[in-house]
């Protein structure tokens, strides 16, 4: 049944993958014949090719700044306890539960004031605003699997707060913080309501245009933009839960490891004990 419910929701996604390859002149499924026109025409197209660019951008700089204000903030929370914790926290995390709508009005009418709509800083900072709660979640995770102890012993031997955090924590985070940079940068890239709301025509994103594209036009070459956008998140996906596999092993293998020093410990003390 979870599987049948799992293909389910993936076959409206999986359905334009052979629709991409379809014709120039319309969108149908099945395609009538196969080809890579869409593909050709959507890389010869300076259009589409500067506004994916600019997305990727615009996504990388508010992952790269969300991750600059998450990251910290999640081991903060994770670590320090002070009254109105869990209002600070409800805060923080409200992007994810205030409606998209809402949020993007409210960004409307805030950056009408402050003259940012249609920039780039606008932009970049209302989408790193957007993906910060997923940035600290994730990253909120990954430090409750980590052993306190050790940065109890680093305070212990007189390292600041802050070389804990650089040389202790987040080396130990790695697969957390690849997840929650990739997640932020998706988040991002893929961000329409938002975009909708506050970009210009210099500032136009790759949702933004493909919305455009449907209200006006009905262009084939739609189909190769949904294509390249589900490789991009499948392949995210994977590097992540790879990554996270990988971390898994690591910290089984030293577990093991710790725990057989352990046992030859014990040895250790037995023989010396029955020769005494």
């Amino acid at each position: 049944m979870a599987t049948f419910l799992y293909v389910y929701l993936l076959f409206p996604s999986l359905v334009i993958v052979p629709v991409s390859f379809g014709s120039r002149t319309e969108i149908v499924f099945p395609p009538n014949s196969y080809s890579l026109d869409l593909y050709r025409e959507y890389f010869g197209s300076s259009d589409w090719l500067t506004v994916t660019g600019r997305s990727a951008v615009y996504a990388l700089m508010a992952a790269t700044l969300a991750m600059a204000a998450g990251v910290p903030g999640a081991y903060a929370l994770s670590r320090t306890n002070f009254p109105g914790k869990r209002l600070l926290v409800t805060l923080v995390l409200s992007p994810m539960m205030v409606p998209v709508v809402v949020i993007s009005l409210g960004l409307y009418l805030y950056y009408l004031r402050i003259s940012l709509t249609g920039t780039v800083i606008g932009v970049v900072v209302a989408h790193a605003m957007y993906a910060t709660p997923y940035v600290i979640l994730t990253t909120s995770a990954g430090i409750e699997n980590l052993d306190d102890q050790l940065e109890k012993v680093a305070v212990i031997m007189g390292a600041t707060q802050w070389r804990v955090f650089r040389q202790v924590v987040l080396p130990q985070l790695v697969p957390s913080l690849f997840s929650a940079a990739l997640f932020a940068f998706l988040i991002a890239f893929d961000e329409f309501v938002i975009a909708w709301f506050i970009t210009g025509p210099s500032t136009l994103t790759l949702p933004v245009k493909m919305y455009s594209s449907i209200k006006w036009e009905v262009s084939p070459v739609l189909a190769v933009v949904a294509t390249l956008l589900t490789a991009i998140s499948i392949v995210a996906c994977i590097l992540a839960y790879a990554l996270k596999q990988g971390s898994f092993s690591r910290s089984a293998q030293q577990d093991k490891r710790a725990a057989r020093a352990e046992e030859m410990d014990d040895e250790d003390y037995s023989s010396m004990s029955a020769a005494r």
